[in-house]
C-alpha cells in the first residue's frame, strides 16, 4: 500500500470514525482503524461490534493495499503534524505503516486487515426499505429523544429509541422510566407497510455529531433481517446493530387531559429552571413550580423555587398565561432543562393535572414534540 493525502482531511476523518473505536475489548484489533485503498479513495474504518463507521477521503493511490493501525496513536500523530501532505507507505512483511510528512516520519506497527470485522457499507449492506429523509430535519428530531433514553443497561430495550415510519410520518420516542420524549415530522416517504425498529441512541447521538455539515438527505437502508440499520451520508456511512424486543406503547404514558396549563416564554422559563438548579442540586435536583392564574387586572404567574437546606434557596417570578386551577409540581431540574432545550420555539406550555401527576411540556405553535416528566414528592 502507497497513498498520498492531506493531513486535514485524514484528521477529519480520523475524527469521524475514531467514536466508533472500542474502548474496552478482548479483541486487539477493535481498537484500532482500518485503512484501506478504495477505487481511488482512502477508506477509514472503525468498529465496536455495535456501531461501525466508514469514512472516505481524497487520496493518491499509487499501491493498493490495507492495514490496521491502532486509533489513538494514529490520531495523535496526525494531529501533531503541520498541514500539508501525508505519504503512507505499508512495510508488508513487518505489517508497519512508516508515515511522512514534512520533516517528520513514524513508523507505526499494526495488524493484519483480516482479523478486522467486516464494516457494511451501502453498497455491500443488502439493504430494503431505502428511505430518504432531510438532514436538518432528522438532526433536531434526534436532539429532542436522545436526551430521554436511558444509560442503565439494565434493561437494553430503553436505551434505545423507537423509530417507526406509518404513512408518510417519522416518530422518534425514548423514555428511561422517569420521561417520555416523542417526535414526529412528516419526511415524505410512505411505506406499503410501518416499518418499526429500535435504535440504540448512541447511534443516533453519533449520527447526529458526524452529520452536523451535511446538507443533503440522509439515506437509512434496513437490513433484510432487521438486525442492523446503516445510514449513508456523502462520504460516511454509519452502521449500527438494531434492538430486539418491544418498545413499551409510550401512548398509554401521555396524559390526555390537564386540569393546569401554563403558557410562558421558553427563554425565561429556562433560565429559571437553570438558576433554581444552583441550589436545587443539592436537594435532590427538585425544583418547584407553582402555577397561579391570573385575573382581568394581573397576568398569571409561574413562581420556580430552587432550595438547599445548607446554601440557601432561590425564588423566580416569570409572566405566564394560566388556564385552570392553582397548582404547586415539582419536577427533577436536570429532566425539565433537557426538554426546554429542545423545545424550539419561543413559547412553551406546561401541562399537569396535579402534584401527583405527569407534567407535560409542548412546543407552542411549533414541531410535533412533547416530553412527559414524572413529579417529585413535594416535602414540606
Amino acid at each position: 500500500m502507497k497513498i498520498s493525502c492531506l493531513q486535514e482531511n485524514l484528521a477529519k476523518g480520523l475524527a469521524t470514525v475514531g467514536r466508533a473505536v472500542a474502548t474496552r475489548s478482548t479483541l486487539p484489533v477493535l481498537s484500532n482503524i482500518l485503512l484501506e485503498s478504495d477505487e481511488g479513495r482512502l477508506r477509514l474504518a472503525a468498529t465496536n461490534l455495535e456501531i461501525g463507521i466508514n469514512c472516505w477521503i481524497g487520496a493518491r493511490i499509487e499501491e493498493e493495499g490495507r492495514i490496521t493501525v491502532p486509533a489513538r496513536l494514529l490520531t495523535e500523530f496526525v494531529n501533531s503534524l503541520p498541514p500539508g501532505q501525508i505519504d503512507m507507505e505499508l512495510i508488508e512483511r513487518t505489517q508497519t505503516l512508516n508515515l511522512k510528512c514534512a520533516r517528520y516520519e513514524a513508523n507505526i506497527k499494526g495488524l493484519d486487515a483480516a482479523e478486522f470485522p467486516e464494516v457494511p457499507t451501502a453498497e455491500t449492506i443488502g439493504g430494503q426499505n431505502n428511505l430518504h429523509i432531510e438532514a436538518d430535519t432528522f438532526r433536531r428530531m434526534i436532539s429532542q429523544v436522545v436526551f430521554a433514553a436511558a444509560t442503565d443497561e439494565s434493561r437494553p430495550i430503553l436505551t434505545g429509541v423507537l423509530t417507526q415510519f406509518h404513512q408518510g410520518t417519522l416518530t422518534l420516542a425514548a423514555a428511561d422510566g422517569f420521561r417520555l420524549s416523542v417526535t414526529s415530522a412528516d419526511v415524505g416517504v410512505d411505506l406499503d407497510e410501518t416499518a418499526s425498529v429500535i435504535i440504540p441512541a448512541r447511534a443516533l447521538s453519533e449520527l447526529s455529531r458526524i452529520s452536523a455539515a451535511q446538507e443533503d438527505p440522509i439515506e437509512l437502508i434496513i437490513t433484510p433481517q432487521r438486525n442492523q440499520i446503516l445510514f449513508h451520508l456523502d462520504d460516511t456511512d454509519l452502521v449500527s446493530q438494531l434492538i430486539e424486543g418491544n418498545f413499551p406503547d409510550y401512548r398509554q404514558i401521555v396524559p390526555q387531559s390537564y386540569n393546569t396549563r401554563a403558557v410562558l416564554s421558553t427563554q425565561e422559563l429556562l433560565k429559571a429552571v437553570k438558576v433554581a438548579f444552583l441550589f436545587a442540586r443539592d436537594a435532590a435536583n427538585v425544583v418547584r413550580f407553582k402555577m397561579i392564574p391570573g385575573s382581568e387586572l394581573t397576568p398569571g404567574q409561574m413562581i420556580v423555587t430552587g432550595t438547599s437546606a445548607e446554601f440557601g434557596d432561590n425564588v423566580s417570578e416569570i409572566d405566564a398565561t394560566i388556564e385552570g386551577e392553582e397548582i404547586e409540581i415539582a419536577f427533577n431540574a436536570r429532566y425539565m432543562i433537557d426538554a426546554l432545550s429542545v423545545v424550539g420555539t419561543p413559547e412553551v406550555a406546561l401541562e399537569t393535572s396535579s402534584p401527583s401527576s405527569p407534567g407535560v411540556v409542548k412546543p407552542v405553535g411549533g414541531s410535533d414534540f412533547l416530553c412527559v416528566i414524572m413529579p417529585m414528592h413535594l416535602g414540606r
